[in-house]
């Protein structure tokens, strides 16, 4: 475990001084954990971009927004689906269940969001994606497993399905929902193609659409440059030490979310399991 560990952990380590290393240093060479010629010019540039501040907010506006809106919409749905006394939920569990083998393919869904006009709108990054079949299916069978008595006793008081969803569901569901919303947080934070194709005009850019342009174009690093006019730093920044520092910046967030997620993450990715 500790070999495996460390495999896993090298990279990130070695990312790490890269972004703090000189880029005469790291022309040379063997760099590995520890960065040679410490510099810091690297983060000072990525913060010091007033267009890169924005992308990190739209990428922290994306995720709380693309995670929170789809997931209380599917968990609802999630919930219809599994009240046997509503003669529609078989069906639409089966229209539901289509969708993930069955897809119209990448002209149409653009086509579909020119007529819903949202193509360069901030929306488009959640409402595509507000039910999802899969997540919806997960969290069905863990409300299956619920008491029945407790719906029941809620309708006898005359409690709404829609209260019975908030007030009862969802504190009852809370490693399932806290389990599907770590899977989406991570797929909103790391996505960019969408952004690519659906906004065009750049106002809605994201911090991932900025480093996959650094990370494919040099002409994107040279873009910076020349937009920062910080000659005197790049004498000591190369395109690879400003990379490797967007990789480090893109890559921690995300990552510090684990570690208070994990419990839920081990209850929610065993719902379905077998049991002896």
């Amino acid at each position: 475990m500790i070999l495996l560990s460390a495999v896993m952990i090298y990279p990130f380590l070695n990312l790490l001084a890269i972004s703090f290393s000189d880029s005469v240093e790291y022309i040379k060479g063997g760099i590995t954990i520890f960065p040679r010629g410490f510099t810091t010019n690297a983060y000072e540039m990525f913060f010091s971009n007033k267009r890169i501040l924005s992308a990190a907010f739209m990428s922290l506006a994306r995720v709380v927004v693309g995670t929170t809106i789809p997931l209380f919409c599917t968990g609802l749905l999630a919930y219809v689906v599994s009240i046997r006394s509503f003669s529609g939920w078989r069906f639409m569990r089966i229209l539901f269940l289509v969708t993930m083998f069955f897809s119209g393919g990448l002209i149409p869904s653009y086509l579909l969001m020119i007529n819903l006009r949202l193509i360069n709108t901030f929306h488009v990054y959640w409402i595509p994606g507000l039910l999802g079949a899969g997540t919806m299916l997960l969290i069905a069978s863990y409300i299956q497993n619920l008491p029945d008595g407790m719906m029941e006793s809620a309708r006898i008081d005359g409690c709404s399905e829609f209260l019975i969803y908030c007030r009862i569901v969802i504190p009852t569901s809370i490693p399932v929902f806290a389990c599907m919303a770590l899977f989406a947080a991570v797929g909103q934070w790391n996505a960019w193609f969408d952004t690519v194709l659906y906004n065009k005009n750049g106002q809605y850019d994201t911090l991932q659409v900025i480093l996959q342009r650094l990370l494919t174009a040099a002409e994107a690093v040279k873009a910076i440059q020349d937009e920062m006019q910080k000659q005197s730093a790049m004498k000591t920044m190369s395109p690879e030490t400003l990379r490797a520092a967007t990789s480090v910046i893109v890559t921690v967030p995300i990552l510090l979310v684990y570690p208070f997620v994990q419990r839920f993450f081990i209850k929610g990715v065993t719902i379905g399991a077998v049991k002896a």
